[in-house]
């Protein structure tokens, strides 16, 4: 973006954090001509916790809300059922109706952060797909060609691997296409990893609607580490994560990351975004862009009083060398337990494969001392000890 079109706000919400738009030209004349059009971005229920990479495309709807267009948020409470393979390696498992109802109850909450849901329209995509007879189905299938959905690069790939495609994963594009046809939409917000099913949905909304679908991508955030955001490469940022957590993940990541999180998952302008850039590849510590980068996500998903705390906290553990000053204290229950099923129990572990990563690493000490052998046993008692796992998790257990 030119520096110039940091102001501009159509500009702004069509390029900044944006992978591409379709079609980018006739998009901006529709919104420069004062038309207000609807638009929504769809979430498969999959999991129970949003973060800060998905808090990409919210923001972006948050940016046409603040123009006054009409925002949809919608559920995708029947494609769910199927689950979408666009960026996976192997075939998902369906979710059940239950996973799906239990996964949604913390979604309007945590995406509240973000969004002002007195001005958005919740949408269920079960209450159109569910009616669909075979008829339907047949007629939305003869869109497309099988060609057309082999080619994808994920069913190339697992066609050299010898993995299965299944039948159903077609059927997937053909569901969400369907969402801008049942829901009239004059633009869609996604991943750039859902753009095949998203095009999906400007066929079918051509043919049988007989106008056109805008498409905005927006791009994907890598993980701390720079590898793909996900749970189960332990370099996620949650939404809901606790304000010293999200601070000292953002201090932990990767300093190439740096200018990237603050185009996609702030606020702050890119003239300043681009001086911070400049001052680091002139020798600036980058530590400190790090700082003023929690200091803005820690504010942004709590408070500013959350953020100064959480730097507090920050600085006197790992400037100073220091302990927190407040330690949470969990009693254990037994006199005797092996150090990884107390990693598990006070939940510094997530299993208990976790909690043997974890200590066979190195990343564990009992009373400042490092535990070398994941079958340790742990003496409790009335007096707690501490635990501590990596640099910035601590926890005083007793029996």
């Amino acid at each position: 973006m030119k520096r110039s079109d940091s102001h501009d706000p159509i500009k702004k919400v069509l390029s900044r954090g944006v992978q591409e738009v379709i079609v980018a030209q006739e998009l901006e004349r529709l919104l420069r001509s004062g038309k207000k059009i609807k638009l929504y971005l769809g979430i498969d229920p999959t999991g129970r916790q949003l973060h800060i990479g998905h808090a990409i495309a919210l923001r972006k709807l948050r940016a046409f809300q603040e123009m006054d267009h009409h925002v949809i948020f919608l559920i995708g409470s029947f494609t769910a059922l199927i689950g979408d393979t666009s960026d996976k390696e192997s075939e998902r498992q369906p979710l059940t109706q239950e996973q799906i109802d239990e996964n949604f109850k913390t979604y309007k909450e945590q995406a509240e952060k973000i969004l002002d849901f007195s001005k958005v329209e919740i949408r269920y995509n079960g209450d159109w797909l569910s009616k669909l007879g075979f008829a339907d189905l047949l007629q939305l299938a003869n869109k497309f060609t099988v060609q057309q959905m082999i080619e994808r690069d994920m069913y190339q790939r697992r066609l050299k691997a010898g993995k299965p495609i299944g039948l159903h994963e077609f059927l997937y594009p053909l569901m969400q296409g369907y969402d801008s046809v049942a829901m009239d939409v004059d633009l869609e917000i996604g991943g750039n990893d859902q753009l095949f099913n998203m095009l999906a949905g400007r066929t079918l909304q051509r043919d049988l609607k007989g106008r056109n679908k805008h498409v905005m991508t927006v791009q994907l955030l890598e993980g701390t580490d720079g590898r793909k955001m996900a749970k189960t490469n332990n370099n996620v940022i949650n939404l809901t994560d606790a304000p010293g957590e999200q601070y000292g993940k953002i201090m932990s990541m990767r300093d190439e990351l740096i200018e990237q999180y603050f185009l996609l998952c702030t606020d702050v302008e890119e003239e300043e975004i681009a001086e911070m850039v400049s001052e680091m590849q002139s020798g600036a510590n980058p530590r400190d862009f790090k700082m003023k980068l929690a200091r803005e996500i820690v504010t942004m998903y709590h408070d500013e009083a959350a953020a100064s705390a959480a730097e507090a906290e920050f600085i006197q553990i790992f400037q100073k060398k220091d302990k927190p000053s407040e330690i949470e204290e969990r009693s254990m229950g037994a006199d005797k337990m092996n150090i990884c099923d107390v990693l598990v129990a006070s939940e510094l572990a997530s299993s208990k494969s976790d909690a043997r990563r974890l200590v066979q690493g190195g990343g564990v000490k009992i009373d400042d001392v490092k535990v070398e052998n994941i079958a340790e046993e742990i003496g409790l008692s009335t007096e707690a000890k501490l635990v501590q796992v990596g640099k910035r998790k601590f926890l005083k257990v007793k029996a």
